[in-house]
């Protein structure tokens, strides 16, 4: 009986959108780079689709093609070297630019999202104002350059949700983070309004679970599941903490939190009812 081939580890598909993005951002074919450095085309095409790990020699190859500045050619390196492991904790660093992360990669390939905030509201429906106070609040030693910086790119991920093909995006909040004062009155009027409009998107589900549903799975934080589209690439849970990114991604940590976020949906109010909720708070 033919072995179950394995789905690419988490790092290998990292590793693989960085490779995709240096070539693009070096604006070269496949075709260029096979003219290059003599590496098949079928190769390449399998190192960008996490399809294959490339050996060290071609990774080395390719990024002095790509002319990779000397931090990500160190850091591309080491993910080779972890390719073959499941999960991940990528250590938080200050001065790693927001638009580089690994999450904001694999957020932007995703399919679908499910989303569930304790504190927060989630990051892709988060207005300008609001998102510049929750940055502020959580980062105070960040200097005005770096809030802004991180304002902008997460204005940016925002895309996902009005492409061509938009994201499917399905966030489940805690009441709490409607009460949280984030930014003033004004603000968070502002945000709850937003996402009254948010809600009315077909590709958006909104759900708020209320005070009065008690104790719930997700009190213990917050965390994200990412679906993709291609079969071999399996699904990812994300878990930002102060310490840096972590992803889950064996069958049984999947299966665990895709019960979890079952039962967050099962206990929230409905998505009409939850807007309803945000229009009375926004009312005062």
């Amino acid at each position: 009986m033919p072995q179950k081939k394995q789905p690419p580890t988490v790092r290998l598909r990292r590793l693989a959108a960085e490779l995709r993005r240096l070539r693009a951002q070096a604006d070269l074919s496949w075709e260029a780079v096979h003219e290059r450095t003599a590496i098949n085309k079928t190769t390449l095409y399998r190192i960008e689709k996490a399809q294959a790990r490339p050996q060290k020699r071609t990774l080395l190859t390719l990024l002095s093609l790509y002319e990779a500045p000397k931090d990500e050619h160190d850091y591309l390196v080491d993910l080779l070297k972890d390719a073959s492991k499941q999960g991940w904790l990528q250590p938080y660093h200050s001065d790693l630019p927001e638009e580089y992360t690994a999450y904001i990669s694999f957020e932007n390939e995703a399919a679908c999202v499910r989303n569930y905030e304790a504190s927060f509201i989630p990051g892709l429906l988060q207005g300008e104002d609001y998102a510049r106070a929750v940055i502020t609040g959580v980062l105070p030693g960040a200097t005005d350059e770096e809030i802004e910086n991180h304002v902008r790119a997460r204005m940016g991920r925002q895309a996902v949700l009005t492409k061509d093909k938009p994201l499917k995006f399905w966030a489940v909040i805690d009441e709490a983070a409607l009460h949280r004062d984030v930014g003033g009155p004004e603000v968070m009027r502002a945000q709850l309004l937003s996402l009254v409009k948010a809600a009315k998107a077909p590709n958006i589900t909104l759900q708020i679970i209320p005070f009065g549903a008690g104790a719930h799975p997700g009190m213990s934080g917050q965390f994200v599941r990412l679906e993709f589209a291609d079969a071999m690439d399996t699904d990812l849970i994300y878990i930002e903490s102060m310490a840096g990114e972590l992803f889950l991604e064996s069958e049984a940590d999947i299966s665990r939190y895709r019960s979890i976020f079952d039962h967050l949906v099962a206990m929230a109010l409905s998505p009409k009812e939850s807007v309803s909720l945000l229009i009375e708070e926004a009312q005062g």
